[in-house]
């Protein structure tokens, strides 16, 4: 682990540990700048993420999970409803964006114009045959389609990594790694 000036509270305290997808490729993200983690829920991804010395932005509509980890060094939160408002970041802002178990397809222009460049995309959702074997999630707002996902990258986005596979725990996902380019 790189040297970390900031102390984070245990990651089990914000639920469950990072996603072994989000831990396979953290260290391709360029150092030296921030980390957007989207829809952050309880804050498994940004606790990582400080712990190997990142700056971090979680953003969610929901911030009471998270709040612990507020006041953090190296930790901002947005409480933000990223599906009603338009979408509020810069270009060329963030070293990567980690998004798991959310889906808004509209955002993925957005995600490709807000990473640097040689910034990394990563993510893990909801595949329709998690629905069809668990009856979630139920609305096709929230699951992709069989090869979706890889249909979402950005022109121009360079692919890394694709799967579509059941995870440890027996949830069907689909989840990608792309680099925006230098």
């Amino acid at each position: 682990m790189r040297n970390c000036t900031c102390t984070v509270p245990e990651i089990v305290d914000y639920g469950l540990s990072p996603l072994p997808w989000v831990r396979r490729f953290e260290h391709y993200i360029p150092r030296g700048g921030e980390v957007l983690d989207i829809a952050c829920g309880g804050g498994r991804h940004s606790a990582y993420m400080l712990l190997k010395g990142h700056q971090v932005l979680g953003v969610d509509a929901m911030t009471d999970d998270i709040a612990p980890l507020v006041g953090t060094p190296g930790f901002t939160l947005e409480k933000r409803d990223l599906e009603a408002d338009p979408w509020p970041y810069e270009p060329n802002r963030f070293s990567a964006i980690v998004v798991s178990y959310y889906l808004h397809r509209e955002h993925f222009p957005h995600y490709f114009e807000s990473l640097k460049p040689g910034g990394l995309f990563i993510m893990e959702t909801f595949t329709e045959e998690n629905t069809r074997r668990s009856g979630r999630p139920r609305s096709p707002d929230h699951f992709l389609y069989l090869g979706e996902l890889a249909r979402l990258m950005p022109e121009g986005a360079q692919m890394l990594a694709y799967d579509e596979t059941d995870t440890e725990v027996g949830t069907a996902v689909a989840r990608i790694v792309w680099r925006k380019p230098l």
